[in-house]
């Protein structure tokens, strides 16, 4: 089995991608730490309660988690509903503070995963605002950065994923002396509670262009995905952002390049 006598830690572990994320983990002989806000033992060794919008939880989760995982898989989110200083602070800061704080606990050749999402596809027309948002650390700031950037609720999902998009570019290498790589998931629209809130953030372009798509995504869909950037088939993948979305950013794509 891929992963026997390996730990990987799933944040959102309690339902949707995160949960069945965790099952594939099981059935290749992983150790799951879970983490999440809601309790579960569904497919989880060790469970950890944390509240991704609180830094000192954060920061006592980091504590609280053991040393030398061999992957870190940071699925868990909040969608556009929840406003935009909750999103942003779940979204992007709480996923950067918890990954730099695990860091030098997990092994070497540990690999790191991120679940962005086909929203952040449009990161190359919002660099000021990214580079803004990269010196952003403190959760009490966030309001005042959003008003600031023009990030309302209906934006920030879309932002806190092209942050995240780059991020993971950015950090292709970092830890490229322990083997540790980053790379990160972007799904399409999935057949979860937030699928209206992903439509109605991209915007009536997209779902006119979903209309064209034979169906939703389902967490079955994505977490393989996850579970291959996390497995040593994947140790030669750095900084990538793989789409696994049907197809839409590649229609997308040719809709705005007059490619259909």
């Amino acid at each position: 089995m891929k992963f026997s006598d390996q730990k990987i830690i799933v944040t959102g572990c309690a339902s949707g991608i995160g949960a069945k994320t965790c099952e594939l983990l099981k059935k290749e002989g992983a150790t799951v730490i879970g983490v999440d806000r809601n309790p579960t033992t569904q497919f989880v060794d060790e469970f950890h309660h944390a509240d991704l919008s609180d830094p000192v939880s954060i920061d006592a989760l980091i504590e609280a988690l053991p040393s030398g995982a061999n992957g870190l898989l940071n699925i868990a989110g909040v969608p556009p509903t929840a406003g935009a200083t909750l999103v942003l602070q779940v979204n992007l800061l709480a996923l950067k503070r918890l990954t730099l704080g695990c860091v030098d606990k997990l092994a070497d050749n540990a690999a790191i995963v991120n679940v962005a999402s086909l929203a952040g596809v449009g990161w190359p027309e919002a660099i000021p605002s990214i580079k803004a948002a990269s010196s952003l650390v403190d959760f009490d700031q966030v309001g005042a950065f959003c008003e600031e950037h023009n990030i309302d609720d209906a934006r920030s999902y879309a932002f806190s994923k092209e942050a995240l998009i780059t991020w993971t570019m950015q950090n292709r290498w970092t830890w490229r002396d322990r083997g540790i790589r980053m790379n990160c998931v972007s799904p399409g629209p999935v057949e979860t509670p937030i699928l209206k809130d992903f439509i109605a953030t991209l915007g009536k372009r997209v779902e006119e262009d979903m209309k064209v798509m034979d169906r939703p995504g389902t967490p079955d869909d994505i977490a393989p995905a996850i579970v291959f950037l996390a497995s040593a088939d994947s140790v030669w993948i750095r900084g990538t952002n793989l789409a696994c979305d049907g197809g839409m950013f590649n229609h997308i794509q040719c809709a705005m390049n007059d490619l259909l």
